[in-house]
């Protein structure tokens, strides 16, 4: 389902329906071939689809869906999938979702962006067990881990916000990474700095809601393969401005974690096209291979073998530094060689 269109159809079997293949998820490719490998390859795809889309739940919580469907760690993508699947697969990213042919329930009433998690449990029967839940967050926790991951969903009045935590320093460099790009022109998350359960974390607004979704590069590059499509050229022809200036900023805060599931498209909901991409965000690893000028390798330009400066200087030739304010070197406090490091960078992009 994609909000209240079925734009799909998966049998037991293997056998798909496609009822609207432009409002597929981008990672998600059935084929209606009736043939013994396409039918396992739907089950597969679809899995694997489902895997991905597991809540990050709070633990006690995480615990009580996997004992209820016999998945003790949930470490496969078909346990994976089961969990996901005990909550209709529903995600904070976009609005899509799976329900069966048996039940009556509509988006509506269950989407977390207008109800509590609990509202997809209801009378939903896990093995012969019925479960309601009262979540007032969603703790991202990975549940076939034992650790307690440093993330939470946090529902406002005004909507989700996502609460960082981890080491202390981590969350620092995501502060000062984020005011650091404030200075430059570029679509991007504001992370600020706040508290939570004593601890330093960092806040920022969730980006995505009924009229918008998001999707990942690593997903898109699914949906360009099937359909013959260049993704480079394809970003660059619907933003370039938005991807050059993501080369520059992760460069000159020493972003070294740009890897293909942290940036992708914002996508419009309507029409289920891309819009541009989406806001940049997360630099919690900020400030890493800060120790030369060249920076380490630029993963948006994959399969290219190219140093973050090289892109770097190769974005300020296509589109300029668009810096719209200057940088506050007080922001670096006490840490002088994050400040010579970057002044260094900086340098080196204005003589380009």
């Amino acid at each position: 389902m994609c909000g209240d269109r079925c734009v799909a159809v998966l049998e037991k079997n293997g056998i798909a329906r496609i009822l609207d293949r432009n409002r597929m998820p981008y990672d998600l490719w059935f084929d209606e071939e009736t043939d013994i490998d396409t039918l396992v390859n739907n089950i597969t795809n679809f899995n694997y689809w489902c895997a991905k889309r597991m809540l990050t739940l709070d633990r006690e919580y995480a615990k009580e869906i996997l004992d209820s469907i016999g998945a003790s760690q949930g470490k496969t993508d078909r346990e994976r999938a089961a969990v996901a699947l005990s909550y209709h697969c529903l995600n904070l990213t976009d609005i899509y979702w799976v329900k069966s042919s048996e039940e009556d329930i509509e988006f509506p009433h269950i989407n977390l962006y207008e109800n509590h998690l609990d509202n997809a449990f209801v009378d939903i029967a896990l093995r012969g067990r019925t479960m309601t839940v009262e979540n007032a967050h969603l703790i991202a926790d990975d549940v076939s881990t034992s650790g307690v991951s440093p993330k939470a969903w946090i529902r406002r009045e005004d909507g989700f916000y996502l609460y960082k935590d981890g080491k202390e320093e981590s969350v620092r460099n995501e502060i000062l990474a984020s005011r650091i790009c404030r200075c430059f022109e570029c679509d991007q998350v504001l992370y600020e700095a706040d508290e939570y359960d004593g601890y330093p974390v960092s806040v920022s607004r969730i980006m995505t809601g009924l009229d918008y979704s998001i999707t990942t590069r690593a997903a898109f590059d699914i949906y360009a393969l099937n359909n013959d499509i260049d993704p480079l050229e394809y970003i660059l022809g619907l933003d370039s401005h938005n991807f050059y200036m993501m080369n520059i900023l992760d460069y000159l805060v020493g972003n070294t974690d740009r890897h293909w599931e942290n940036w992708g498209f914002l996508i419009d909901n309507s029409n289920g096209r891309p819009v541009r991409l989406h806001d940049l965000m997360d630099f919690n690893h900020a400030f890493k291979g800060y120790d030369t000028i060249e920076g380490g390798l630029c993963q948006t330009l994959l399969p290219r073998h190219i140093s973050q400066k090289q892109a770097a200087i190769e974005a300020v030739q296509a589109i300029g530094l668009n810096q719209i304010c200057d940088v506050d070197y007080a922001w670096f406090e006490d840490r002088t060689e994050l400040a010579e490091m970057f002044g260094m960078r900086l340098g080196t992009l204005l003589h380009k």
